[in-house]
């Protein structure tokens, strides 16, 4: 049975034009990504804060989409909460057509699992793991006869990281551990790609090289991206271009 994409107890019926598809049925003709009046609140002491407030945002399939804003402005808040990374306090968020705020966190993993690559901006690298070993670690669910290791070896040639593919990552640079991360993020062949400051660690030679293998890789798998970024020149690539302010979500 259909439902509101943005179905809750407290929706009124002015929502109930927006039908759910089912994420199976995901062919790349609805949004990748929606929210609806998106908000988040965290409690700090006998008060609370409110990070994010109504943000209205829809990503359609195949773009590039950038969000700029000062720091501490939620940004990084926002992407976690668009990849179902996160939840809401208010509002509601779609991936692939499916309703993300009734999902508990095995249902949500579930539907990113195969579809959704997220760089983090701090890596995130295990540091007991080698390189090949942490690209490995995205494809926790392979195809039978699948070698998952080929596969990780693969997307790190892509990035440049053949030679160093069996080092850990305090064996590697910062911009070299920006690729492991990139790599990981691709293995899966997402179908949308987060990016939160994929280049804000990197000096600036290191900085455009990666942008330009973020564009590159874009390219070649056709997926959409959505970045948190700093750099302007980077968010000038994107076909759309959004500013945090307040919380609130400006184009």
């Amino acid at each position: 049975m259909l439902k509101s994409v943005f179905a809750s107890p407290t929706d009124d019926a002015s929502h109930s034009s927006r039908l759910l598809m089912n994420s199976d049925d995901f062919h790349g003709n609805q949004p990748v990504v929606r929210t609806d009046r998106l908000g988040k609140r965290v409690s700090v002491g006998s008060g609370a804060i409110q990070i994010l407030e109504d943000i209205d945002l829809t990503v359609q399939d195949n773009t590039a989409v950038s969000i700029s804003g000062r720091s501490g402005s939620g940004k990084t808040t926002l992407l976690g909460l668009l990849a179902g990374l996160d939840t809401p306090t208010e509002g509601a968020v779609a991936l692939f057509g499916r309703s993300l705020v009734n999902l508990d966190e095995d249902a949500r993993a579930a539907l990113r699992r195969g579809r959704v690559g997220f760089v983090f901006q701090s890596f995130h690298l295990l540091p007991n793991l080698t390189a090949l070993e942490n690209v490995a670690l995205a494809l926790e669910v392979g195809q039978p006869g699948e070698d998952i290791d080929a596969r990780a070896a693969e997307a790190l040639q892509r990035v440049g990281l053949a030679p160093r593919m069996h080092h850990l990552p305090s064996q590697l640079s910062g911009g070299e551990q920006q690729r492991v991360a990139l790599a990981r993020a691709i293995v899966v062949r997402p179908t949308v790609l987060f990016a939160d400051e994929p280049t804000g660690n990197l000096d600036h030679a290191t900085r455009e090289e990666v942008a330009s293998l973020l564009f590159e890789l874009r390219a070649e798998h056709g997926c959409t991206l959505v970045l948190v970024t700093h750099d302007l020149d980077l968010a000038g690539r994107c076909d759309r271009h959004y500013h945090l302010e307040a919380g609130r979500l400006v184009s």
